[in-house]
């Protein structure tokens, strides 16, 4: 087997560090599972004994490599990781979508895959220039996430917009016009939500497309942080969202 190497973005294969995030990226994709790193300092987990059972069981190779892990999550405590094939996935045009326009942070990213996950937002178009999805930092962010998720990237928001002009747009705003509460429940199916980069926001230019939305906050701070707005707000539209007749 080849040597592996230190993450790079140039590389076609990532890593997916902890117990649970490798055995989420086995259930979720075995076929792009490579190999399994495991840590000789946790062979009497129950989750490891688990993990590298169901990994042979798969036909994946399993090696001990304390030294690559260390590097790998530049901790001592990463017990296991899981080598997988970089891959995006093509959106579902049926569903509604979220757009991050040029996230840039590795936890916000991690952590919005999770949450959109767990509020049924399986459709995500990530606008360069980005973060890097697979970053293993991101990988372990999102707890596996990103393995039961579709994601693509576009050039610019306008090549997103190109392929699927039927959604219904809400970009996300410090100056919407329609608070959130308000613009959910009239939401048209299916809909993209837009959400802008953690410290400029979304450009003037997204206000005049579709029905720019507002969460309403107190005056004592300037705005959310990124992922705890994509959570209101798939929050808010999951509970609200009126599903079109079979």
């Amino acid at each position: 087997m080849p040597k592996l190497e230190t993450y790079d973005r140039s590389l076609s294969y990532s890593y997916a560090p902890g117990i649970f995030p490798s055995m989420e990226c086995l259930h979720a994709c075995p076929e792009r599972c490579l190999r399994l790193l495991v840590s000789s300092a946790g062979e009497s987990s129950e989750g490891m004994r688990r993990l590298v059972q169901e990994s042979e069981a798969a036909g994946i190779r399993v090696e001990t490599a304390d030294r690559a892990l260390a590097r790998i999550a530049h901790k001592d405590n990463c017990y296991a990781a899981m080598v997988f094939e970089k891959r995006e996935s093509p959106l579902a045009r049926e569903r509604p979508h979220i757009v991050l326009h040029h996230p840039s942070d590795s936890g916000n990213l991690g952590t919005i895959l999770r949450t959109c996950l767990g509020f049924g937002f399986q459709q995500l178009a990530i606008v360069r220039p980005a973060v890097d999805l697979f970053d293993p930092r991101v990988v372990r962010a999102s707890m596996g996430a990103l393995f039961s998720m579709s994601v693509q990237h576009y050039d610019d928001f306008e090549a997103y917009r190109a392929e699927f002009p039927e959604h219904a747009l809400y970009p996300f705003m410090l100056t919407g016009a329609v608070p959130l509460g308000e613009a959910a429940p009239e939401a048209k199916y299916p809909y993209t939500l837009v959400f802008g980069n953690e410290a400029s926001g979304l450009p003037d230019a997204f206000a005049r497309m579709g029905t720019s939305v507002l969460i309403p906050h107190s005056a004592a701070i300037d705005s959310l942080n990124l992922a705890i707005a994509v959570g209101i707000g798939t929050y808010t539209f999951a509970r609200a969202e009126k599903k079109p007749e079979a």
